[in-house]
């Protein structure tokens, strides 16, 4: 490969979208620019008192023109969920979706990733730390890219067939029309509208189509906000692949030295404790490195603590998973991973007992958005005669899956003085970086 490919990212889905062409752009040859409406109509996009099957606007000029979308929704599934303007590089593509319309954002691989970088952090995070974050953010999309190039598409849903089990997991795999989307769910991109800096440009050029590989192939680069002390593995939260690259380590210069956190008792006082770890930190001018404005509004995510009432937590979950378990009695852990993040928990109810999985489904289940994450531990309190809490506690660690590169662990190793190459290789494991194109 010696040029850079192209990627293609869907931004969002709604059943009308507003947006302002900001300079020339074409379309079916002819010139369009200023504010557009689109919708569905019979299953077909509207626009300009025509109907097609979808459209294209591409740009005259690249470093000029751009589109903004208006109320794009950003952090979907997420406790900081809302709705923000969005302004764009590159050509838009408007196509239908579940009845809805979904606008595709198509640009090259390293314009992309200057957005996704300011998306995901500060752009005022250190030299270090954006480089890092580039070869990983490119190694996870050119891994994305290439597995739809070879039809290797993992299942991102998967239901066990024991009744009482419900084992499922999410990942990008599900998107059908576009690489990738524009959300934490894949990665975080939010176009131009996140300002850069020429820090940011600088980590592009310093690491241009660098990448992760491992027995030769692309990495599956992954990364999450806090892994709360000890990573995860791969096959804890996705399908069942081992990665050689995602394993147990901990994220500390001492990164041997972890216990084995599949076993509940150890879980326990590892999750209950604050043990040292490079994202163990309340440093607010590194944080500020990791963390956007809207992320800066969770102040515990190395520890943390979730009160519910029992008629809260009853509810919750019979409106999250759409199950009515009646009263709970108990969340009983079944399997943890080696982060201690639980991948099967048993919901105990007065009406029925299941075991659901993996992380995410755990996290949504128990939150109204998204919890933190699954390592956590369970308090029961005033429990009545008949076995039921009255109160539920949970104290839990981390925030993210806590698989691959933790963000706020690297901006920590960033600001001691590690490199990025040295950030890279304490996060993905026996890995070695190359170049690409």
């Amino acid at each position: 490969m010696n040029t850079q490919p192209t990627v293609k990212v869907g931004i969002m889905n709604e059943p009308s979208i507003d947006f302002v062409l900001n300079g020339n752009y074409t379309i079916n040859g002819s010139d369009c620019t200023g504010l557009q409406s689109v919708c569905c109509t019979d299953g077909k996009v509207a626009w300009n008192g025509t109907t097609s099957d979808e459209l294209l606007f591409e740009p005259t000029d690249a470093d000029s023109c751009s589109f903004t979308l208006k109320d794009v929704t950003i952090g979907v599934s997420f406790h900081w969920k809302r709705k923000e303007d969005q302004t764009f590089k590159g050509a838009l593509k408007l196509i239908i979706e579940d009845g809805k319309v979904t606008a595709i954002n198509i640009l090259p691989i390293e314009d992309y990733l200057l957005s996704v970088i300011s998306s995901e952090m500060s752009a005022n995070a250190s030299l270090e730390l954006l480089k890092a974050h580039a070869v990983i953010s490119r190694s996870w999309l050119l891994a994305q890219i290439q597995k739809d190039s070879v039809n290797q598409l993992t299942q991102g849903f998967e239901k066990n067939q024991n009744p009482d089990e419900e084992i499922k997991w999410w990942d990008r795999d599900d998107h059908v029309n576009f690489d990738v989307c524009a959300d934490d769910h894949c990665q975080r991109y939010q176009g131009i509208t996140r300002a850069s800096t020429d820090k940011v440009l600088q980590a592009i050029k310093a690491t241009w189509g660098q990448v992760l590989t491992y027995g030769g192939d692309l990495c599956d680069a992954r990364f999450s906000k806090s892994c709360g002390g000890v990573y995860e593995e791969f096959e804890n939260c996705w399908e069942h692949k081992h990665h050689g690259y995602l394993v147990a380590r901990r994220d500390s210069a001492d990164e041997m030295n972890f216990p084995d956190l599949t076993r509940e008792d150890n879980a326990a006082e590892w999750i209950l404790s604050a043990p040292e770890a490079f994202c163990n930190t309340i440093d607010p001018e590194i944080l500020s490195q990791v963390l956007n404005d809207y992320d800066q509004e969770t102040k515990d995510f190395y520890r943390w603590k979730v009160e519910y009432t029992q008629e809260q937590i009853s509810d919750l979950i019979r409106r999250r998973t759409g199950t009515d378990y009646g009263r709970i009695r108990n969340l009983e852990p079944v399997a943890r991973g080696t982060s201690g993040r639980l991948y099967k928990l048993k919901i105990v109810g007065e009406k029925l007992t299941k075991v659901i999985g993996k992380e995410l489904a755990i996290r949504y289940a128990l939150s109204e958005s998204c919890l933190y994450s699954s390592a956590f531990v369970v308090e029961k309190h005033d429990v009545d005669g008949d076995g039921f809490p009255d109160k539920f506690v949970l104290r839990g660690a981390g925030w993210g899956h806590g698989v691959g590169l933790c963000q706020i662990g690297a901006a920590v190793m960033g600001a001691k003085g590690y490199n990025y190459k040295d950030i890279l290789l304490h996060y993905f494991i026996g890995a070695t970086i190359n170049k690409q194109y």
